[in-house]
């Protein structure tokens, strides 16, 4: 579990690796990441400050780069590579709030009945993974308690994320892993950072 101080300062480092497109943050960006070695999964989340609407998410759901490099790698992404939207301006980024979310590894949901996958399903505390052949499709756990969803539902839209019909988590070579995450958030853009302890 990472700290207050911590979650603060990777938040920060997120920011400082989105500025850094537009203005040198290489100095913050060297000093911070190389603290956090450790491997874990990441994703950052940006919002619109004014609306709350969505601006980009990505991430890596896997353990495989050190925190540090996890966290500036996903910024970038989600600001300049989510296919979704257009990058972000310098302008722009003035507007956004920064969202981190930082996994545990996934685990697989394996039951003798496919159905019971559902019972497994804590909402607001696990995400979910849904995969079957190429296909793909992951939803952090805050997703399900900002949409209001129950654990069929997140594990249905998890699906539709994934580009297959919302019952395909029924199917026999289905895999469905679950995981948690530890949150921070800009309570306004480059503003004060808290973690969230509702998910």
């Amino acid at each position: 579990m990472l700290t207050d101080k911590e979650g603060e300062e990777l938040v920060k480092l997120a920011r400082a690796s989105i500025k850094s497109m537009f203005e040198d943050e290489n100095d913050v960006i060297k000093q911070i990441s190389e603290k956090y070695k450790i491997k874990k999964g990441v994703f950052i989340t940006l919002h619109r400050y004014d609306t709350k609407e969505l601006r980009g998410c990505i991430g890596f759901p896997y353990p495989v780069l050190k925190l540090g490099k996890a966290v500036v790698e996903a910024a970038k992404a989600a600001a300049f590579s989510d296919p979704r939207f257009p990058p972000i301006s310098k302008k722009e980024l003035n507007n956004i709030t920064i969202e981190l979310s930082v996994l545990t590894e996934p685990r697989e949901i394996k039951k003798s009945v496919k159905g019971e996958i559902v019972d497994d399903i804590r909402v607001g505390k696990d995400g979910l993974i849904v995969k079957l052949g190429p296909f793909s499709g992951l939803l952090l756990p805050q997703v399900a308690e900002e949409q209001k969803w129950n654990a069929l539902e997140l594990i249905e839209n998890t699906c539709l994320k994934a580009g297959l019909q919302k019952d395909a988590w029924k199917k026999s070579k289905c895999k469905t892993y679950k995981f948690q995450a530890q949150i921070f958030y800009e309570t306004y853009p480059g503003g004060k950072i808290v973690e969230k302890k509702n998910y």
